[in-house]
């Protein structure tokens, strides 16, 4: 990819991983509707992917740094008892709500990742992620109450099988977790902040993994400079996408999800059409 090609992923990688719209579907719909040639099993694409995603990750852990450190502060017993007991239930359900994503993720690797290779079953998945979005709204019946303090131990079971929907390309995780908490009678806001927060371990541990392949494959000029900078972007990007949903969420808690659920009709549904046109 050339110096544009790169910035413009990044911002796509950016945004789309915290807005529910699918970071994956897009990462592999775009490229086809613009006819780029993006081999992503080529050596220099590790590099660029693992480095994006650390900079999403650090992105969600420098907005809601005072989350992890209460919790890291209540795990290792430098809060007050009352402090100590909410942090610690806190972290609990975030390791819940993570491991169904990681059991499934494992399991099922090698089919998952057929799927990405299909730009068509991506826009597919991106109609049925609109559908997902507003049938979420619409079944969820009254205004949701519940906080983040409120969430047991059987809601983050329910949301972390909810994220094993995003191992689909075109299913959006953070949408999938929103509707999940939403049913579950949770705000729409409390439902990002839980969603935002098991997204940072889902993101390290999927960079971690590639790290030592990133290490071996080795890396040709320029490749990391270009990755670096790529990663700065996303970065950036995914904070300012961050701080924007938790207002917006805040701000519109009876139909949150319904514009992205029509944009991923109207964009998924024309893609597939296109795609399918062009054979």
């Amino acid at each position: 990819m050339d110096f544009l090609n790169t910035i413009f992923v990044a911002i796509l990688q950016g945004s789309t991983e915290l807005f529910p719209v699918s970071s994956l579907g897009h990462a592999v719909v775009v490229p086809a509707l613009l006819d780029w040639k993006l081999d992503q099993h080529s050596p220099s694409f590790l590099p660029f992917l693992v480095l994006l995603h650390s900079g999403t990750a650090i992105a969600l852990l420098a907005y809601f740094w005072r989350d992890w450190w209460q919790m890291a502060s209540g795990v290792l017993g430098l809060a007050g008892r009352e402090a100590a007991v909410k942090n610690r239930r806190l972290f609990l359900l975030i390791v819940i709500a993570t491991i169904p994503a990681v059991i499934f993720g494992f399991a099922l690797n090698k089919f998952f990742k057929e799927l990405f290779d299909s730009p068509i079953i991506a826009a597919g998945f991106l109609v049925l992620n609109g559908v997902m979005l507003i049938g979420g709204e619409r079944l969820r019946g009254k205004q949701g109450t519940r906080e983040l303090t409120d969430l047991s131990i059987k809601d983050a079971v329910i949301v972390g099988f909810w994220q094993c929907g995003a191992l689909f390309p075109g299913i959006s995780r953070s949408g999938a977790t929103i509707v999940g908490g939403l049913l579950r009678g949770v705000t729409h806001e409390a439902s990002a902040h839980f969603s935002f927060l098991i997204a940072l371990p889902v993101l390290v541990g999927a960079t971690v993994l590639e790290v030592p392949k990133m290490l071996k494959a080795g890396l040709a000029p320029g490749v990391l400079q270009m990755s670096v900078i790529a990663a700065v972007v996303a970065g950036v990007v995914a904070y300012l996408s961050t701080a924007f949903l938790m207002r917006y969420f805040r701000a519109t808690d009876k139909w949150s999800l319904v514009p992205f659920g029509i944009y991923c009709l109207v964009f998924g549904g024309g893609a597939l059409l296109w795609l399918g046109l062009r054979g």
